[in-house]
């Protein structure tokens, strides 16, 4: 077929392996690129274009202007979806698609300029996949035509600049095995002859939004092998659910720990790329797949942008003096489960803010006189967030009980960092005036907090329902700006309020618990040996284990009421809720028993300090998969909480027995204390993580109206706002497109990309660190040692758990949890394990607290047990030795 002829008659549809001079004013950008690397021999699935000229056709037909006429988008976007196209249109597009075979197909725009060298407009236009049959086909087709005219690529075109054209393609569906993108140049990082490989199990759609897991790999491309790589416990996929429909769905458990290309298959990709950079002679983003053992290059663009060479090593967030910022211990362990993890852009951005507006007064409520420079506080490495220990310790000096800095310093230091020629940059808290006014306002503070801290908590308690109930009457779309800005006002300054008085009870456990250790070792000797690990607080009033005992009163509710209880075994998770007020029966017992529940636990989240996660009241899958499991298992109420036993019914209290009556008292009054702050601690808590879900439910209402303005294309892009933005949105005049960049939004997406990729950084460091060092591969051997973060010895099978939405249904009672570290989410889960095991992780972690409440063995910090122990081990957990051994794969 002579194309130059076909383009010179108008012809609408052009098959993409019959095109001699592609050109993207008739096939758009990324068909044009798609003909061009067919004509070179690469493998591209079969595909035809229905060509720009077709475009301008339907819109003639449609009576609609392709300069827009000045009619709004919206008004476009709706003519083409509503318009009905004749025959002349829809026919050659019909008989192209019988030619091709009529297979299930992908659609996707094809707009003039796309995939330039100065633009790409990745993900700006429609993408329909999976689809089949002549009518569902003319329709996609009409909605990659309107995508010229969404919100997003008007917000992307920056301007009233007129939309231009568009084609459309229509290429056969390759439902793959293993997809990705490549890079020939890393984007990111400066390092040179380096190509990025990721890689995910199923489509490439989950990979590109962030929802599904992915391998990583560095590829030298003078060897096409592998020179570092990122091998991830993949717990989900995307992938067809059914015919037409694409959606989240599980691995298979014996592919998850496997990488999703062999040495072979990097190799064979990699050789494609430099195929395409060779043809183009520039830089290229390739997306791939891979299906039955054969690669398809599904879209290649070049790379526009260049790395930046940023100085990633440094965690303090304003320049500082050398030998402070290579002087300066830092640490992420103990310093709360809400800040535990890598951190969105959003979430690091808010914890920003919490730095600068909040810290400083929780030093304060400690007794603290002069907790100095915000800026010092805590810093920022790869999306984690540390404590700047040296200078905590410098503040910290003001009280009395932590003027030895050496105590706190040791508290925080993991194995990574050496301290033994260790000296503070910031010195001593000096004596004199200053130390003697310090102690004064230290004394002053301390009567105060004694006298009222049980006062504060029932406040705090009072508080948190009222806020909650508030929060759920009203209806935030239905603000206006200035209103909305009025709101999270209100929820700042509650949050502001909450993590003020939430600190002293946290701070006060963490030092009793100190002290008790301390007296322990001195007093008892080997004796003593973990017996601050034994002591137990009273269940019944542990708001976090107590959450466990809420879901199991639900679940036998649930089972008392066998039509509600079967909706919840067959109805699959994101329907439940639906299906259940629905149902008379299922309305009844979501309003007596999930409503209340959710009112007392519903604002507890993993990682809740990361504004990107949903909450239990956001989405309830979490709790239901929790209640399937005690439902089905038939645990008692005894069995859940039973685990527990206070320290005076064990052979702690034994031990007391052999000191003299007054060292015996004071580490009994000492473990009072550290068991009244810790239920203090709990209690509070609730209501400092309800102050954050307040907030979150304003972010993202921000981020629906952003989406409606055509800045973001999907809620997953909230991630990559920057809640500075977001407040000066909400208290300016300006248009969204005025305030949020969309090219600062691409660049957080990237640099959130790059650092997920990379080795975990150590929990504890002195100065600065470098994030591009190699990967260290996992030793050989099946023994662990790590941190003995609760007492006894438990044998059982390994549940490696990656996602916990998604895997808790998995996990069956005595198995033992393996993961990277817990918050308070993942609570219910110790009530039935044997034993845990997380990879990070410290003697006051979640993970420690919690398995001690539960009488569950535990060892934590082991650094590489998610690497090392697959599900089905058969795995010993040495609580008293910090030693987890397989004894059987």
């Amino acid at each position: 077929m002579d194309t130059t002829t076909v383009n010179e008659r108008g012809s609408a549809v052009i098959h993409l392996d019959r095109v001699d001079k592609p050109d993207d004013q008739v096939l758009g950008g990324k068909a044009a690129r798609l003909a061009e690397l067919i004509a070179a021999g690469l493998p591209i699935p079969p595909a035809f274009c229905v060509s720009t000229a077709m475009f301008r056709q339907a819109l003639e037909h449609l009576g609609i202007d392709e300069a827009g006429g000045g009619e709004p988008g919206p008004v476009l976007r709706r003519r083409v979806l509503d318009g009905t196209l004749p025959a002349a249109i829809t026919e050659p597009i019909l008989a192209a698609y019988a030619e091709l075979g009529r297979p299930r197909v992908a659609v996707r725009s094809s707009a003039v300029r796309e995939d330039s060298a100065g633009q790409s407009f990745a993900g700006q236009h429609d993408t329909i996949l999976d689809v089949a049959g002549d009518a569902e086909l003319i329709e996609a087709v009409k909605e990659c035509w309107a995508s010229l005219w969404s919100d997003r690529a008007q917000v992307y075109r920056d301007g009233p600049e007129p939309a231009g054209a568009i084609a459309v393609i229509v290429q056969e569906m390759i439902h793959a095995d293993v997809s990705g993108v490549l890079f020939t140049t890393d984007p990111v990082s400066p390092r040179p002859h380096q190509m990025v490989v990721e890689a995910c199990w199923g489509l490439g759609e989950g990979l590109v939004s962030g929802k599904v897991p992915s391998d990583w790999f560095l590829v030298d491309e003078r060897t096409m092998s592998p020179v570092e790589q990122e091998i991830r416990y993949k717990v989900t996929k995307c992938a067809p659910l059914e015919p037409g429909r694409i959606g989240i769905t599980k691995v298979d458990e014996a592919d998850r720990n496997l990488p999703c290309l062999t040495r072979d298959q990097l190799e064979e990709l990699a050789r494609l790329a430099v195929s395409v950079r060779t043809y183009y002679e520039a830089e290229q983003d390739l997306e791939w797949v891979l299906k039955d053992g054969r690669f398809h290059l599904l879209q290649a663009r070049p790379i526009t942008t260049r790395p930046q060479r940023t100085d990633r090593n440094r965690l303090y967030v304003t320049e500082q003096p050398r030998p402070i910022a290579e002087g300066t211990l830092w640490s992420r362990m103990d310093i709360g489960e809400i800040f535990t993890g890598i951190m969105s852009p959003l979430g690091q951005s808010f914890a920003r803010y919490y730095q600068a507006n909040v810290h400083t007064d929780c030093a304060r409520a400690v007794g603290v006189l002069d907790p100095g420079d915000p800026a010092l506080h805590m810093g920022y490495l790869q999306g984690h967030i540390y404590l700047n220990i040296s200078f905590t310790s410098y503040m910290l000096g003001q009280c009395p009980p932590t003027r030895d800095q050496r105590h706190f310093t040791a508290r925080f230091a993991s194995e990574e960092a050496d301290l033994t020629d260790y000296h503070n940059p910031f010195g001593s808290f000096p004596g004199g005036g200053e130390g003697r006014a310090a102690l004064t306002h230290w004394l002053r503070c301390t009567a105060v907090e004694m006298a009222q801290m049980k006062r504060r908590a029932k406040r705090m308690v009072r508080s948190r329902e009222y806020e909650f109930d508030r929060a759920r009457a009203l209806d935030l779309t239905r603000l206006s700006r200035r209103e909305l800005d009025a709101e999270m006002s209100r929820y700042l300054g509650y949050f502001h309020d909450m993590h003020v008085g939430y600190m002293p009870y946290y701070i006060n456990a963490f030092g009793f618990y100190g002290v008790l250790a301390e007296l322990c070792a001195k007093w008892l000797g080997k004796d003593g040996h973990n017996l601050q690990n034994r002591v137990k607080t009273d269940m019944s009033s542990l708001r976090t284990v107590e959450s466990a005992r809420d879901i199991w009163v639900v679940a036998q509710a649930a089972k008392d009421r066998p039509a509600v209880m079967r909706l919840i075994r067959e109805t699959p998770l994101e329907a439940l809720p639906a299906a259940l007020l629905a149902d008379d029966a299922g309305r009844e017992f979501w309003k007596s028993r999930v409503e209340p529940f959710l009112r007392a636990n519903g604002t507890r989240s993993h990682q809740e300090m990361e504004l990107t996660h949903p909450r239990w009241i956001d989405d309830p899958s979490y709790v239901f998969q929790m209640i399937r499991r005690y439902a089905e298992d038939g645990f008692s109420i005894d069995e859940i909480l039973g685990r527990s036993r206070a320290y005076q019914d064990g052979d702690a209290a034994a031990v007391l027995t052999r000191l003299p009556r007054t060292k015996r008292t004071v580490i009994e009054k000492v473990i009072a204390m550290y068991v009244q702050c810790s239920e203090l601690r709990e209690t509070a808590r609730m209501s400092m993580i309800t102050s954050i879900w307040l907030v979150r439910n304003v972010v993202y209402e921000v981020g629906r109206r952003l989406i409606a303005a055509g800045v973001l294309r999907s809620p997953d892009e909230v991630a990559y706002l920057d809640f500075g933005d977001v407040l000066g949105y909400l208290s300016g005049t300006g248009e969204p497109q005025e305030v949020f960049s969309r090219v600062r939004l691409e660049e957080a997406r990237r640099e959130f990309q790059y650092v997920r990729r990379l080795p975990e950084p150590p929990l504890t460091l002195i100065g600065e660190h470098d994030p591009t060092r190699a990967v260290v591969p996992a030793p050989d051997g099946a023994r662990l040692e790590g941190l003995a973060a609760s007492p006894g010895r438990a044998v059982g099978r390994a549940r490696v758990i990656e996602d916990l939405v998604w895997q808790a249904d998995e996990f069956q009672a005595g198995e033992i949890l393996v993961t990277r570290f817990t918050d308070a989410s993942w609570t219910p889960l110790f009530a039935i394990a044997g034993g845990v095991v997380t990879d990070i992780g410290s003697m006051l972690s979640h993970s420690s607290i919690v398995a001690r409440e539960f009488n569950v063995p535990s060892v934590v910090n082991t650094k590489q047990a998610t690497r090392r122990i697959a599900t089905g081990d058969m795995v010993v957990v040495d609580g008293d030795a910090g030693v987890v051994e397989v004894v059987e794969g």
